[in-house]
């Protein structure tokens, strides 16, 4: 394993902390391109930029002897050591910078999820307050100290509250951060296990039926290749991000014009089983242009832009069909899953067709099926129902 020592920007001291940085190889991107994996150990030392007087000279000297000694002393380590770094150096890790490469590393996914990433990162520097975090400092203790902060100190940048889903996103993502680190092996005690999660709630989840789905197609849209990804949604039940990044490569036509998309649901890459299956409906493929078919690498939906643009004309297209709900293009995905329910598709099959890792995320869409629940209701037997054979009299 190569550790080098990096001097950190100067401060507005005119400081370089400096760092020890351990290479673990490398692995291959979403891209194909291969990347560094890298951990980092803070030394709690620093360097003037420019030193100027002697004192600051001799300074810069010693540190640079007692940085390189620490350096040579983990090499040492390493070397004893039989599975690599011992215990002592990975929890001197920085989690902060464990933290940024994960973030960095979602940054190639959908923009919300990096978002949240980003959020969540902001508010750990804020609750901690310090420059330096490191592995053995997130210990149950500090989870259980973040998880109030977000509950009831944390705000937004127009100083209100964080609403409760905000604050389980953002405890989730330092979560899924130490579940991470505990598979690769940098921790052996996992703090997760000890501290509650903060329960999201169950937000209504806003989705179109058949008949207004219909309309759609019938209304007029702006940006055609936004209306025919939304409606690809709605009958595929595919993400924007999944959407937006199909190529023609992962199409394949079988006979009798039977069309099936095989790719890998970005969500999923993580849990082992992101290679998907898909089979198309007449009506997905009629929106593929496949007479404009481009080459193996050629995004599909060729244009498609989520900014505020593409909103606007989202919300005018539906405003056309006569349609007064508030319709983000994530409510094709629910539009898909409670239609699908409707039709008698299992629970299990949807979870499928939809690439959820957890049957109990799919459960949500059963819970806003409420023509399947009315008609449970109201098809309920009638007790005070005569019969023919005084079933249900009391007796004399």
């Amino acid at each position: 394993m190569k550790i080098t020592i990096q001097k950190r920007e100067p401060d507005k001291n005119g400081h370089r902390a400096l760092r020890l940085v351990y290479y673990h190889g490398s692995k291959t991107g979403q891209n194909g391109s291969r990347a560094q994996k890298r951990s980092y150990e803070p030394l709690n030392l620093f360097l003037y930029d420019k030193p100027r007087l002697p004192a600051e000279r001799e300074h810069n000297k010693t540190v640079n002897q007692k940085a390189e000694a620490i350096r040579a002393k983990r090499l040492l380590e390493i070397e004893s050591s039989r599975h690599g770094l011992d215990d002592r150096t990975k929890l001197s890790a920085s989690f902060f910078d464990y933290f940024d490469q994960l973030t960095d590393e979602k940054a190639s996914g959908s923009k919300s999820n990096h978002s949240i990433w980003i959020s969540t990162r902001h508010h750990l520097h804020r609750y901690h307050g310090l420059s330096e975090l490191t592995f053995e400092q997130v210990d149950k203790r500090f989870l259980e100290g973040f998880r109030h902060y977000l509950q009831h100190e944390a705000t937004t940048k127009s100083g209100t509250k964080l609403a409760k889903n905000t604050t389980s996103s953002y405890f989730n993502k330092v979560r899924a951060a130490l579940n991470q680190a505990y598979r690769d092996g940098i921790i052996r005690d996992n703090p997760v296990q000890q501290v509650k999660s903060i329960k999201p709630e169950n937000t209504k989840r806003t989705y179109l039926t058949l008949e207004e789905v219909r309309a759609l197609t019938k209304a007029e849209c702006r940006y055609d290749v936004l209306r025919r990804a939304f409606l690809f949604s709605c009958t595929t039940g595919l993400r924007w991000s999944d959407i937006h990044k199909l190529v023609w490569g992962e199409i394949e036509e079988f006979a009798d014009d039977h069309y099936r998309i095989i790719f890998r649901q970005k969500k999923l890459v993580n849990a082992g089983n992101s290679l998907q299956y898909l089979d198309l409906p007449d009506s997905a493929v009629k929106l593929l242009n496949l007479e404009s078919r481009g080459k193996p690498g050629d995004r599909v939906f060729k244009g498609l832009k989520y900014d505020s643009y593409t909103n606007v004309a989202l919300a005018q297209w539906v405003m056309r069909a006569g349609i007064t709900k508030n319709v983000t293009f994530h409510a094709g995905r629910h539009t898909f899953a409670v239609n699908q329910l409707a039709r008698g598709v299992d629970i299990y099959s949807l979870s499928r067709l939809l690439g959820h890792s957890e049957l109990r995320t799919t459960e949500i869409y059963a819970d806003i099926l409420e023509t399947r629940r009315t008609e449970a209701m109201r098809s309920f037997p009638d007790i005070f129902e005569e019969t023919l054979d005084g079933v249900g009299e009391c007796a004399a």
